[in-house]
């Protein structure tokens, strides 16, 4: 890939208890972004477990201007660590994703591509197309996240395949003025993003992904949150 003189990206990385991926996830972001401008930013929601520590330790190897240490006190949810991500990024362009393994870096090359080529204001990774899948999910796991996808389709139409999905990247000022209005937490979160994202009519593009189930620490999806996404999923046919 050509080095883009004028596009620097901002790769945001909520974290929580990932000192065991981090290292990996970095190395990986590293080794597949040769030829790019970027920044890592880590926004770690206080973790007992000693993530900012392992942080720090990457700043030494890699440099403080690529990885950049934005800490909060505590755990106060996905939205607002975007935001916070947000206010420290430098790029004009950035990227969400998580830090569990769970979206491969090796995708990011396709994604930077796929907006170069079409002009796109967002370019979200899915599951549900031709190329995308899932590995490690059981069966149940699987019905629940493509109903719920199935659901969300039928009664919102967003033109989107893979509505909770939260590999994504964005133009930074198309990101700024979505985020603003997004009121929704946790795992209805990405869905209000992207359905928001639609209705103001941004061009979105697509690229195939195959999602694997975290690699080390336990799933964070329970029964609650699948009970806050019928909530959101009925806020926002009545507010879109």
């Amino acid at each position: 890939m050509e080095k883009e003189k004028k596009n620097k990206y901002s790769i945001i990385v909520p974290t929580y208890n990932e000192r065991l991926n981090i290292a990996l996830i970095v190395y990986l972001i590293f080794k597949h972004l040769r030829d790019v401008d970027f920044e890592i930013i880590i926004v770690d929601d206080g973790s007992p477990d000693g993530t900012q520590e392992v942080v720090k330790q990457l700043q030494q190897v890699y440099g403080e201007d690529h990885i950049l240490l934005r800490p909060r006190a505590k755990k106060l949810g996905l939205g607002t660590a975007y935001i916070h991500g947000l206010k420290h990024a430098s790029g004009n362009f950035v990227v969400i994703m998580d830090a569990d393994l769970s979206h491969h870096p090796k995708y990011l090359p396709s994604f930077i591509k796929k907006q170069l080529e079409t002009g796109a204001s967002i370019v979200t990774g899915t599951r549900y197309v031709k190329g995308g899948g899932v590995h490690g999910w059981n069966l149940m796991r699987k019905l629940t996240s493509r109903g719920a996808n199935v659901l969300a389709q039928t009664l919102l139409w967003p033109g989107v395949s893979d509505l909770t999905g939260s590999f994504r990247l964005y133009k930074k000022s198309v990101l700024e003025d979505i985020i603003s209005s997004v009121v929704s937490k946790g795992y209805v979160f990405q869905m209000e993003m992207i359905v928001r994202a639609s209705r103001k009519g941004y061009h979105i593009e697509e690229v195939p992904i195959t999602f694997v189930d975290r690699v080390f620490g336990s799933s964070k999806l329970g029964g609650s949150e699948i009970v806050e996404y019928l909530k959101g999923l009925a806020y926002l046919l009545v507010t879109t």
